[in-house]
């Protein structure tokens, strides 16, 4: 056979002058065995510049290390939305014991939203997210609407859960996992590209989560969203996969995955040991979704850096945005929720003096420097110890919300030593078409939206929410919700809470951030 000239190019990552001698090995050749074609829109080097953006603060050989490591373990990366990892290494079991099946006839659907969830059944099909189903189970379908516009495609599986043993397998303490990150210096996050799709169902429970939209009948092959034991689930693989590496390398809080170190070349090596683990497991990664590498990150509703953990400014932006009261109307409004928490704040009726002078019936509305710095003296209170707390281990959340016709308020707490202790506060105006909502839907709306805002801690943990309106105890148990209500009923099926009603004269805490002015 003839020797031939095979052109090889050379790229240098570090953009510095190298010299070749002659008869430098540069490259080896070895016959194909294998061809394995990958989708056409992967390239490594397509994906690399977006995420080097975030590295503003290495030096130049710092970069060439982490391109070097990323090219390393480039099909740790999904390429696409149909490039989902196979765990091979746990499946989700169903424990529904001897309680027969439970069939469930499909909801009416709209002509174009039936072509619309053909469409995801097809893709799903195509994907290998689901089969088609012969057994005797079924439950109806819900489409929501993302931000994004687009729609996800979700199941009610509301019975199913009530049915199901519970998997008690206990996720982390949230202190004690941002107690470990102290000393660390450089950190990144990872993101799991479509996590709950990565676990696979035990195939004899895969007709359990069957559904249908009217026209067929299918069946998940991986996990879906909405069933009671997925984080327990998520969390425990999660936990087996990193086993052995130290909480000084890397921590893992359910789809969280953190990495530090005290220099950058640990943080390049612990990175290195969690990628092979991840690669192991046959895990693959959402790179747009990490950050490698940073000084400072938001991780568990808190900012980590080299200088400690923090409280994230957005647990009690509601309380320290909170604008000078204009009308006593909104100056009642902030006394309400100091009010609640008064026991906490020293001399609290002192401070307040000058503010209750103004609610007064013959009082004029005039907003003196001594009334300035009662109002700040108080938002201070609001926002630190001992009314402001971290969240405690075996110590269940307690949610309060309300809704006004401005706005939607919560503030999420525990009970510790025999008093409710704030771990955060929310709040939210409503827009132009919220407002026309009628009370049941606005209350409603204030549930799903500060279940979400909270979702770091309330996420597979059993919680107490807690409501002035009571015919939202009936609502979330309402048999065929359609519209709006059963998308907002289909997010709340992720989460486990009992619904307390209280009088609204003892809602003053979430009251008050519902008719919190908003500018």
């Amino acid at each position: 056979m003839e020797m031939e000239a095979i052109p090889v190019r050379v790229l240098i990552l570090n953009n510095k002058p190298m010299i070749l001698d002659k008869g430098d090995v540069i490259a080896t050749c070895e016959p194909v065995v294998d061809i394995v074609a990958r989708p056409p829109e992967f390239s490594g080097a397509q994906h690399l510049p977006s995420t080097l953006e975030n590295f503003q603060i290495l030096n130049e050989e710092q970069r060439t290390a982490v391109r070097k490591l990323l090219n390393e373990f480039q099909n740790l990366f999904s390429t696409c939305d149909a490039d989902v990892g196979r765990c091979n290494m746990t499946q989700h079991r169903i424990n529904t014991g001897d309680h027969p099946p439970i069939k469930q006839y499909p909801r009416r659907l709209p002509l174009s939203r039936k072509e619309e969830a053909d469409h995801l059944v097809k893709e799903m099909v195509d994907n290998g997210i689901i089969e088609e189903s012969s057994g005797p189970w079924a439950s109806p379908i819900v489409l929501v609407k993302k931000k994004d516009g687009s729609t996800r495609f979700c199941v009610d599986y509301r019975k199913l859960n009530e049915i199901t043993k519970k998997d008690s397998y206990p996720l982390p303490r949230i202190d004690v996992t941002l107690d470990a990150l102290n000393g660390s210096q450089w950190f990144t996050t990872l993101d799991l590209k479509s996590g709950y799709w990565q676990i696979e169902i035990r195939p004899e429970d895969r007709e359990k989560t069957a559904f249908t939209t009217g026209q067929g009948l299918w069946q998940f092959k991986v996990m879906p969203f909405g069933l009671c034991n997925d984080p327990a689930t998520f969390e425990r693989l999660m936990e087996t996969v990193l086993r052995g590496l130290s909480s000084e390398a890397c921590l893992v809080y359910l789809d969280d995955i953190i990495i530090v170190g005290r220099t950058f070349e640990e943080d390049l090596n612990n990175l290195r040991k969690v990628f092979q683990r991840l690669q192991k497991a046959n895990l693959k990664l959402n790179l747009k979704k990490c950050r490698f590498f940073q000084k400072e990150v938001t991780n568990l509703g808190h900012v980590i850096s080299a200088e400690g953990v923090k409280t994230d400014p957005e647990k009690i932006k509601a309380v320290v945005d909170w604008p000078r009261p204009e009308t006593v109307h909104d100056l009642r409004s902030f006394l309400g929720l100091c009010t609640y928490y008064r026991r906490f704040v020293k001399n609290f009726s002192t401070i307040a003096k000058p503010l209750h002078k103004l609610t007064e019936a013959k009082s004029n509305f005039n907003w003196t420097e001594e009334c300035e710095k009662s109002f700040n003296i108080l938002k201070q209170a609001l926002t630190s110890s001992p009314i402001l707390t971290y969240p405690r281990t075996g110590k269940d959340f307690i949610l309060d919300t309300d809704a006004s016709n401005e706005g939607i308020g919560a503030v999420l707490s525990q009970n510790i030593g025999n008093e409710e202790r704030v771990i955060a506060y929310f709040s939210k105006s409503l827009g132009k078409p919220e407002r026309n909502y009628c009370v049941t839907c606005k209350e409603l709306l204030a549930i799903v939206k500060s279940i979400e805002h909270f979702h770091h801690y309330l996420y597979g943990r059993k919680f107490l929410l807690r409501t002035d309106h009571a015919s939202l105890r009936w609502l979330l148990n309402f048999k065929e919700p359609e519209g709006q209500i059963a998308r907002w009923i289909q997010r709340l099926q992720e989460y486990d809470f009992e619904i307390q009603h209280r009088k609204g004269t003892s809602h003053g805490n979430a009251d008050a951030l519902s008719r919190r002015p908003c500018k």
